[in-house]
């Protein structure tokens, strides 16, 4: 296979994991929409974190709700808790990096907020930690993974939901993460500020 095969390849790997991921996970994408739209209602916020490349989508999350998705409309509350430096190396330092999420979860999150707990596998302990402490604050999760969802997914309670792209790749994961927030953007913002024709 030549460098231009490769690539096209890599394009229709990603295309068909997209497709099996809308015939698996629509459904659930719309309960998550929901539950972020119910967040909002009534006056709760939206929580991210994530790792590495799941931190990035956890600050693109979160720009997409505070600043605007594909309308001009009101800002929406979201904080992405992969964002100060200050606060995660002092956790790491002074606890441990188990920890950096949790920490901050308890101390910003409220009954009623929703948090959205993205990792590829699900394996990173202080993932785990984040959806314990949001359960210790009565708030409900959406927790976006791949691969076999691993210990995150097994901490999730019955009233969270959990959308498992159905891949064993990292990159297949994270690409089709990005898509499955941009659906939920496009959800919340349908339902709280209509169609607008399309």
């Amino acid at each position: 296979m030549n460098t231009v095969e490769h690539i096209r390849h890599l394009f229709n790997e990603s295309i068909q994991t997209k497709i099996t991921a809308a015939d698996s996970l629509a459904e659930l994408i719309v309960q998550a929409g929901d539950m972020l739209v119910q967040t909002l209602l009534n006056d709760g916020k939206i929580l991210a974190c994530g790792n590495g490349g799941s931190a990035a989508d956890a600050q693109h999350l979160s720009a997409e709700f505070l600043n605007r998705f594909e309308r001009e409309r009101p800002n929406l509350p979201a904080i992405a808790l992969t964002t100060d430096s200050s606060t995660l190396t002092s956790i790491a330092n002074d606890y441990q990096y188990d920890e950096v999420f949790a920490k901050q979860i308890r101390a910003l999150g409220r009954p009623g907020d929703t948090l959205v707990a993205i990792s590829t596998s699900g394996n990173s302990v202080n993932m785990v930690k984040a959806v314990e402490a949001a359960h210790e604050r009565q708030m409900r999760v959406v927790a976006l993974t791949g691969r076999e969802g691993g210990p995150m997914a097994q901490a999730l309670a019955s009233e969270d939901i959990e959308i498992r792209v159905p891949s064993q790749s990292t990159a297949r994961v994270q690409e089709t993460h990005i898509l499955v927030i941009h659906c939920l953007c496009d959800l919340v913002d349908r339902q709280l500020f209509g169609n607008d024709g399309n």
